[in-house]
């Protein structure tokens, strides 16, 4: 009988993410660094001849329904382009913040496809794994390898891995969901309508601090608006010592800030959570 199977669904980061300007099809133009960060949820594949879902951890009952949940929605995508393909039951422990700006759910769809690859021998680049990931959702495909790149377009263009220094991050939400549409509604671009700003820097490997400083999150205006405890986490981070620099991942309410040394982001989440002790509070490291 096969073996059950199993893989960490990483927290993705967005680093920068520059918005471009919307698109006929109703999505926007983007150019965002994406990291992966070692603190995630865990998913676990148990071979069998039935689809199922169980969920377990902190915030599984904010994970959603059968009807709803990326995993299950990645998997019937998958089956409906692979005939005969291998099913199981998944066991997804759900520690991760949900509709938090870390791709929580996008990364948990990506790890039941790489793990349903892995049954049925199919490469992570076979066609049909690759259209399931980007008809799951905007995210999926990056999270599908999950390795710092640069994604462009609305997530469907993907760069080459980059092989960046380890970043060293305390990651902060304040257990407030805020969605995604409502965020890009905000920032109030009409068709047509470019964003001002520089463009995205180069990424430079050996001034990665700096190279971070010269770009930003364009979401993150119209976030604190419609989401003011984002600017408070923002502010309690900017506080701790040694903060190289602090800023919010995707469209909130998750912020990061980076630091030197793992003990440093460890000091920092130790000062945020003894502020703020009911708020999602993880020190961790990107790469």
């Amino acid at each position: 009988m096969p073996q059950p199977l199993a893989t960490r669904a990483p927290a993705k980061i967005n680093l920068t993410l520059h918005v471009l300007g919307p698109r006929a099809d109703g999505y926007h133009e983007l150019e965002s660094l994406v990291a992966f960060a070692g603190t995630g949820d865990d998913l676990r594949l148990e071979p069998g001849a039935r689809l199922a879902l169980e969920l377990s951890g902190p915030t599984a009952s904010l994970a959603g329904s059968d009807a709803d949940n990326l995993v299950l929605k990645a998997v019937r995508l998958l089956a409906d382009r692979v005939e005969g393909l291998q099913l199981g039951t998944f066991h997804l422990t759900k520690r991760l913040p949900v509709a938090a700006g870390i791709g929580g759910g996008s990364s948990d769809a990506a790890a039941a496809l790489r793990l349903l690859a892995r049954l049925n021998g199919l490469p992570l680049s076979h066609p049909a794994v690759r259209e399931a990931a980007r008809l799951t959702g905007a995210d999926v495909p990056v999270c599908l390898d999950p390795r710092a790149r640069m994604m462009r377009g609305a997530g469907e263009e993907l760069g080459a891995p980059l092989h960046l220094p380890r970043l060293f991050a305390a990651l902060v939400n304040p257990r407030v969901p805020v969605e995604t549409p409502a965020v890009f509604k905000a920032l109030g671009l009409q068709p047509g309508q470019d964003l001002a700003g520089a463009n995205h820097p180069i990424i430079e490997r050996g001034a990665l601090i700096d190279t971070l400083k010269a770009a930003r999150n364009d979401l993150e205006p119209p976030a604190l608006r419609i989401q003011p405890l984002i600017g408070e986490a923002l502010g309690l981070l900017r506080q701790t010592t040694d903060c190289r620099l602090a800023r919010m991942s995707g469209s909130g309410a998750t912020v990061f800030g980076l630091y030197d040394s793992c003990e440093a982001a460890a000091e920092a989440a130790k000062a945020v959570r003894s502020a703020r002790p009911n708020w999602w509070v993880k020190a961790t490291s990107l790469r």
